[in-house]
């Protein structure tokens, strides 16, 4: 019988995004390499700007409909990609701690808790520390259940590496994110993300990595402002109109009130 070998062979990794010639649908929404909105158009097309830009077209949101293909240097974008897993992948998961009082209230909580989602989110481990002071001493107890219920809360997100225990005046453990819930949260994300560009006419997901996005939430919020203030006047002429019609109607009672009383006369 043959001897076994040591080494195990694994096939190359396959990539799995569509690039140039593999994009093969109906038709596709374009972004031009600068980021400007192309529109939709069929797939030989938008190759063909690719081709006069020197650039691929390569598809960067498939389940969006139709779907999103960016005009870009993939070879570029690959390495790029293949640089940052790499420099994640060095560094080391950092240590996160979220502090809180055996009667934090809930609103405090919510506050915090967001703050855990966001580190385990990004591949952080979280400390969990509940403070006592004075008499607080005595009611250790609920400083555990003020732990039990964090972790309730952040659900499948989060599974203990080190549970509760007690160092002096704090009782801490931590947490590491569940990679699949991780994966599924993100996944969920962009899906709505997606559907948010598409009902505005935009494309936030294939944003590139320099955009700045405090500057596309200003912007959101700049076009909420402006849908309330045009509410608001849209509210006020229909007062100004009713309180109009109301005084219409008092002259017109008092022109009538006037011209009983000369027939009477």
């Amino acid at each position: 019988m043959p001897a076994r070998s040591k080494f195990r062979i694994v096939a190359p990794e396959r990539d799995a995004t569509r690039v140039n010639e593999r994009i093969r649908v109906r038709e596709v929404r374009v972004i031009g390499a600068n980021s400007e909105q192309l529109g939709v158009m069929t797939p030989e097309d938008a190759l063909v700007k690719a081709r006069e830009a020197g650039l691929d077209l390569v598809e960067v949101a498939a389940n969006s409909r139709p779907p999103v293909c960016r005009i870009m240097d993939y070879g570029r974008y690959k390495y790029e990609q293949k640089k940052k897993k790499s420099s994640k992948q060095s560094n080391a998961a950092s240590l996160k701690e979220i502090k809180m009082r055996p009667g934090t209230d809930m609103h405090d909580l919510q506050f915090k808790l967001n703050n855990a989602r966001k580190f385990l989110m990004d591949g952080d481990k979280v400390k969990v520390t509940v403070m006592f002071r004075g008499r607080e001493m005595v009611h250790i107890s609920r400083g555990r259940e003020k732990l039990n219920q964090v972790k309730e809360m952040l659900g499948t997100l989060a599974k203990m590496e080190n549970p509760p225990r007690m160092e002096g005046r704090f009782m801490s453990m931590i947490l590491v994110a569940e990679r699949e819930a991780v994966a599924e949260a993100k996944r969920i994300e962009e899906e709505f993300e997606a559907q948010e560009a598409e009902e505005a006419g935009e494309v936030e997901e294939v944003a590139s990595p320099g955009q700045n996005k405090a500057e596309r939430r200003a912007a959101k919020q700049r076009k909420a402002d402006e849908a309330r203030e045009a509410q608001e006047s849209e509210r006020e002429a229909a007062r100004t109109a009713g309180a109009d019609s109301e005084g219409e109607d008092e002259g017109s009672q008092k022109e009538a009130g006037a011209g009983g009383g000369e027939a009477e006369a």
